[in-house]
């Protein structure tokens, strides 16, 4: 899996659903982070690990290419106004193939 900057996930992930729009799907996942890269022990103390910040983890793969990227609470609403429009075009061009009127839309 590929951790990516906030500007190039958004990027890669158009791109996904630009690959996936006439046959394919994305799947787009988010979970909270706090900033952990090992897990935690299961008989163990965890010495006072406290995040800084609340994080997400957010998640798109094809099936075939994977990418994420880890964006603070505040960003969130962000992310998920710009993945929802581009799923209204994505879901739209699929209505379109399903009825025999494919029309591609422009982007």
């Amino acid at each position: 899996m590929v951790l990516l900057e906030s500007e190039q996930f958004l990027t890669e992930l158009t791109r996904l659903f630009q690959k996936c729009r006439t046959s394919g799907s994305v799947y787009i996942t988010l979970k909270k982070y706090d900033g952990r890269t090992k897990p935690i022990p299961r008989k163990g103390h965890v010495e006072g690990f406290e995040p800084a910040d609340n994080k997400c983890l957010l998640r798109a793969t094809d099936g075939k290419k994977k990418i994420s990227t880890v964006v603070s609470s505040k960003e969130v609403n962000k992310f998920q106004m710009y993945t929802a429009s581009e799923y209204l075009v994505y879901l739209k061009d699929a209505y379109f193939m399903i009825a025999g009127l494919f029309q591609p839309v422009e982007s």
